[in-house]
């Protein structure tokens, strides 16, 4: 059995923590996770479900739980896996425009956000385009706090735009890598509309 102490952790960590230990176990085992509170429990119980793995979860003292996941082994593959992985985006575009998430708690926006960016670094589906505009645009730049996230999602194929205008306009200067600068009238309409569907 692996043991994984999230006591402390903030959302996504557990759940991270506890994909990592899953995968260390080469198909078949037990992973404990500590948490210190019932949102972790639930965050993690339902990625349980998601995976299809057997979860129990109890609570151990005031602030204290327990969820144990049981995996099973890996299905058999029917055929040889093929040379080239699949691709892992979907045809989803995220926009962000602002450097925090919602309203209110300035300071918790930010800490909201940066969490919201990381937790995309970890899930088996990635969105295709991640837009940056207005308030967010200076987040792709040099200094940003998720800049390695970006990177990260950068290098599985994830295509970062920045909006040209607003980095004109706040003076931004992007770092070196493939992160596009667009102009807002044109290009970015082409990808929220044309390209996947999708509008403000």
């Amino acid at each position: 059995m692996l043991k994984v102490d999230a006591r402390g952790d903030a959302c996504p960590l557990p759940v991270v923590k506890a994909k990592k230990a899953i995968a260390e176990l080469n198909g078949i085992g037990e992973v404990e996770v500590l948490v210190d509170n019932e949102i972790a429990v639930q965050n993690l119980t339902k990625m349980a479900q998601q995976k299809g793995y057997a979860s129990k979860a109890e609570k151990l003292a005031e602030r204290e739980y327990r969820v144990l996941f049981t995996v099973g082994d890996a299905p058999a593959e029917a055929e040889e896996a093929p040379v080239c992985a699949p691709d892992a985006r979907t045809d989803t575009v995220v926009v962000i425009a602002s450097d925090k998430m919602g309203d209110g708690a300035e300071e918790l926006g930010k800490t909201l956000l940066k969490a919201f960016v990381f937790s995309l670094t970890q899930q088996d589906k990635l969105p295709k385009t991640i837009l940056f505009y207005n308030g967010g645009a200076h987040l792709t730049c040099e200094g940003s706090p998720m800049l390695d996230d970006l990177k990260a999602l950068e290098a599985e194929g994830v295509e970062i735009v920045t909006c040209g205008t607003c980095l004109n306009f706040f003076f931004f200067r992007l770092p070196t890598g493939r992160n596009r600068r667009a102009p807002f009238s044109y290009a970015i309409c082409f990808t929220l509309l044309f390209r996947h569907n999708r509008l403000l």
